[in-house]
């Protein structure tokens, strides 16, 4: 692979890697990674005739594209193991989006690393949209050929999937398009067991503040009582049920795998004695 000659400083290189939390082997992937065609091109008019072509981000952005889908989707299908292949689908065209890609761009400031030709350059390149998640995945494509999967799945992770995650439910939305109450319902129709107690514990907060406290409680299946408690807060009882739905959910999905069975966050095993 040709390196590519740029006018960026070698500390600003460092500095990506840096955010990156990789230390390239060979840097000219990340430096290819960050060169739009206009400036390969450029580059390519003042060599001499015959001269080796100039490599820009096309091809690395095409495989970075496939990088990021199947991290995504092996993640999303190993956290998420009762959603339907369609909810799969949605959530994860939300998380490689352009408008979700653009946000993760701006955070790591790829705009500042581009190499732009004077055209690009001269017409905002270094803000513009489709040029900046094209970096971005090019730069995931780098990070593999370098580092093979692991530096990849690292950045994929850390700054694109979970803090979307994270601020879906912080947000109270939870996850789109997500009916963990149906999800187990189904889940619990399906093994013979009765459907879970949706139970108001707790209100408190002025009338237009209400935060609201459910319990999900499920049925033992071979003792009398109850197995398992979800308890979650919300600021409406549809939103705090689906979470305590989601622990009594997550729950079952841990009962069928481990024999220690863990507790999700905010819920309880209840003992049968």
């Amino acid at each position: 692979m040709n390196r590519i000659l740029f006018m960026t400083k070698p500390r600003d290189i460092a500095a990506l890697q840096e955010a990156l939390d990789h230390r390239f082997t060979r840097v000219e992937l990340l430096e290819q990674a960050l060169t739009h065609t206009s400036q390969a091109r450029e580059q390519e008019a003042q060599q001499a005739a015959g001269a080796s072509r100039v490599g820009d981000n096309e091809q690395l952005e095409f495989l970075g594209d496939a990088i990021l889908g199947f991290i995504v989707s092996e993640e999303l299908f190993q956290r998420f193991p009762h959603f339907r292949e369609g909810e799969l689908s949605k959530l994860r065209a939300h998380l490689v989006s352009e408008k979700h890609l653009i946000q993760v761009a701006r955070e790591l400031n790829l705009g500042a690393y581009l190499r732009l030709g004077r055209g690009e350059e001269n017409s905002g390149g270094r803000h513009k949209t489709a040029l900046l998640v094209d970096a971005l995945e090019a730069v995931l494509a780098a990070l593999f050929l370098d580092g093979r999967l692991a530096p990849a799945r690292t950045v994929v992770l850390r700054h694109i999937l979970e803090p979307e995650l994270e601020s879906l439910a912080r947000s109270g939305q939870g996850l789109p398009l997500t009916d963990y109450k149906s999800a187990l319902q189904e889940r619990l129709q399906a093994a013979g067991r009765f459907q879970p107690a949706y139970v108001l514990v707790e209100t408190q907060g002025p009338e237009h503040r209400k935060i609201f406290t459910v319990e999900a409680r499920l049925r033992a299946l071979d003792t009398p009582g109850t197995e398992f408690v979800g308890r979650a807060e919300g600021s409406t009882k549809k939103d705090a049920e689906q979470d305590a739905a989601r622990q009594v959910l997550e729950y079952l999905v841990a009962c069928s795998t481990e024999r220690d069975l863990p507790v999700p966050d905010n819920g309880r095993r209840v003992s049968k004695s």
